[in-house]
């Protein structure tokens, strides 16, 4: 759970620092501009204050890792990313759009800060604890975070022991390690489909070349 909070804060934060004109950039989503990823985030914000206020009983049916499901790669005509588009442009000034996420962002930390990590809540039709569930959404800020500074080298990226939790865990998912060589945050950009392999990576993924993107869902 502290290291949901630290993830969440430091992707917070990145967003908070960004200079208007940042917000027209392309980011890592494909066909995301930058104000398209922070209006997702808002999203996810108000996903997590959800399920925080969703108790469930019985017995887990999923973990942080388990959460996540292996997808096929977006067509870009899901209702949910077209309407993410359309929201983020209805912002008009970043600050607005930098208010809103502050402001529930702010709240789904708190929340999260507050739960007790071995309740029981739903999402996605799933139970699972508090601390899985938060666990889980260590994924979901680190990749964004590496999703906002992909065209933004100025910016800092996130935390490193997220990048490390969110790679052991995309590992997992697929049932393979990457190459010692790939650095974290490679190792989640190529094994998601972020960005192609080169030649020498290829070489070194071999035969889990043949397996990307793993896409989460």
């Amino acid at each position: 759970m502290d290291l949901f909070s630290r993830s969440w804060a430091a992707l917070r934060t990145a967003v908070a620092g960004l200079a208007d004109e940042d917000f027209e950039r392309p980011s890592g989503c494909a066909g995301w501009l930058v104000r398209d990823l922070a209006c997702h985030l808002v999203i996810d914000a108000q996903d997590v204050l959800i399920t925080l206020a969703t108790p469930r009983d019985g017995a887990p049916t999923r973990n942080a890792v388990t959460y996540w499901d292996l997808v096929e790669p977006p067509t870009g005509d899901d209702p949910l990313d077209a309407l993410t588009v359309r929201l983020a442009a209805a912002y008009q000034e970043p600050r607005l759009l930098k208010f809103h996420l502050d402001d529930v962002g702010s709240a789904a930390g708190r929340a999260a800060a507050l739960a007790d990590p071995a309740a029981r809540v739903g999402t996605k039709d799933q139970v699972l604890t508090v601390g899985d569930y938060l666990s889980a959404y260590v994924m979901e800020w680190t990749l964004h975070h590496l999703d906002l500074i992909a065209h933004l080298p100025h910016v800092a990226g996130p935390p490193a022991e997220g990048l490390s939790r969110a790679r052991a865990m995309l590992e997992e998912l697929a049932g393979a390690a990457f190459p010692a060589s790939f650095s974290d945050a490679d190792a989640l950009l190529v094994g998601t489909g972020r960005r192609p392999a080169t030649d020498a990576e290829r070489a070194q993924l071999g035969e889990l070349t043949g397996k990307l993107p793993f896409v989460l869902g």
